[in-house]
């Protein structure tokens, strides 16, 4: 330990260097000294030099190249405007008007759309080859479990897995608290189900995944939209006024670099949003699914995490750092739903496939899952600074852009009379997806807003594309 009390000496060291890097002395794309030049320069050990780098690391400071160094990373700036917080309607509302997100869905699998729309990370962001390679060998070692039904809750060597990564978010769960599913759309469908009847009014964020608000629909619920703002999150004094006004059966939030703004509620927020709801008896279900995926700092911490006895069902998936077509998420329903969850799964579709659930399980208990997040962490930062630079070099004069804190997506609110509806229509038909506003409301608010995935294998076609997108602007 240093002279400063609580802390290590790589994090003085790195802390340091983290300094430099903010006042310029270090600048993007520069590269740092070696290891073993750092060590030498601070009088610490090799040892202590690759932990103070790796801290930077994870901080969002600074890449490792293979064979190359250390070099400082750009890091989202830009020179556009955040949008302001939400304004939505304060009343709940039916949920309508879902059927372009089935026309960009389905681009999203046309080889000859650049895929701006669906936040569907490329393969090249993913270690595809890694869980190509675990799954075969699970069907191999499993063959008789790999091709059969794994019944709720699911594999439990994959449960046991998933509850040793959210300790590390700070929730003391076990395996049996775990109920598998297939991704965390169906984790989120069964939540509501457990906690909600038809007819029922849910308080989400607004904007809002239009993946909740298709379930809501499906579901016959209505969507009470809550004032969001793109850097603290959902407004915890609007909820509190909705809570009292309206018969609030739920309430969804995204609470770590939530899609589509991309922010990161704070502890204090977290902690307020789970008090309230607990003093007001309303299940809160947090959607965790890009919390793996913040640039900088720690992993931050679940809502689930934060009150032991709050009625927090907590839903997550794989999707966005292994492989959205494995479909494998999970539900941490808590105590009182746990059984009501299971036979929901089991009614629904029996089970989730084996052979993905055993092959994600040897890949997380080899421990290199870590190690591929590393990685993700660092291409999804860029992604994000890069399009983010793309939308200010080609977009009108005075758009606003949010500057997400993790995941890979940007939320972009045009100026003037824009109908991002009618440039959604008008680009698919010239081979680019975009993801509309509107569809990210309710009350089909956000007509000037839309939502860029940044996740895209980069080339000549995406310049075009955003090319395409400013000349219809």
């Amino acid at each position: 330990m240093t002279a400063a009390a609580g802390q290590h000496l790589y994090e003085r060291v790195a802390r340091e260097l983290a300094g430099r890097i903010d006042r310029g002395v270090y600048r993007a794309g520069d590269r740092l000294p070696g290891v073993r030049s750092l060590g030498r320069d601070r009088a610490v050990s090799v040892a202590t030099a690759v932990a103070a780098y790796r801290w930077l690391e994870d901080a969002g400071y600074v890449e490792a190249r293979n064979r190359s160094g250390v070099y400082v990373r750009e890091r989202p700036g830009g020179r556009l405007a955040q949008p302001a917080a939400s304004a939505p309607r304060s009343r709940p509302v039916p949920v309508t008007g879902q059927d372009m997100v089935l026309r960009l869905l389905k681009a999203a699998n046309d080889p000859g759309v650049v895929q701006l729309g669906a936040a569907v990370p490329d393969p090249a962001f993913l270690p595809t080859g890694a869980v190509e390679r675990a799954v075969s060998r699970a069907a191999r070692r499993h063959r008789a479990r790999a091709f059969g039904y794994e019944f709720p809750p699911g594999a439990p060597e994959l449960r046991r897995q998933v509850a040793r990564r959210m300790a590390e978010a700070g929730c003391a769960i076990g395996p049996e608290d775990v109920v598998i599913t297939s991704g965390c759309q169906e984790a989120l469908s069964l939540a509501l189900r457990a906690v909600t009847s038809p007819g029922d009014v849910v308080a989400v964020e607004s904007p809002t995944f239009y993946g909740l608000l298709q379930v809501l629909d499906s579901l016959g619920l209505e969507a009470l939209e809550i004032p969001t703002d793109p850097r603290d999150g959902i407004s915890l004094e609007a909820l509190q006024l909705a809570i009292e006004r309206w018969p609030v059966k739920a309430c969804v939030v995204v609470p770590n670099h939530s899609n589509p703004l991309g922010f990161r509620m704070s502890d204090g927020a977290k902690h307020g949003l789970v008090q309230l709801l607990c003093d007001h008896e309303v299940p809160l279900i947090e959607d965790d699914v890009y919390g793996d995926l913040g640039f900088t700092g720690p992993r931050p911490g679940a809502c689930c995490a934060l009150k032991p006895d709050a009625d927090v069902l907590y839903c997550a998936s794989f999707s966005k750092t292994l492989s959205p077509g494995l479909r494998i998420g999970w539900i941490v329903p808590g105590g009182r739903h746990l059984d009501r969850v299971e036979y929901l799964k089991y009614v629904s579709n029996m089970a989730t496939p084996g052979a993905a659930q055993l092959g994600v399980a040897e890949l997380l208990e080899s421990g290199r899952y870590e190690r591929f997040l590393r990685r993700m962490r660092s291409d999804y930062s860029r992604a994000v600074a890069r399009m983010i630079d793309a939308v200010t070099r080609c977009f009108p004069a005075g758009t606003r852009v949010t500057r997400p804190r993790g995941g890979f997506v940007i939320w972009v609110e045009l100026p003037g009379n824009v109908d991002t509806f009618e440039l959604a229509v008008q680009a698919l038909d010239r081979g680019v997806s975009i993801a509309p506003g509107r569809v990210f409301s309710a009350s089909h608010k956000y007509g000037n807003c839309m939502r860029l995935s940044c996740a895209c294998r980069w080339d000549s076609s995406v310049d075009r594309a955003l090319m395409t997108l400013s000349r219809l602007l």
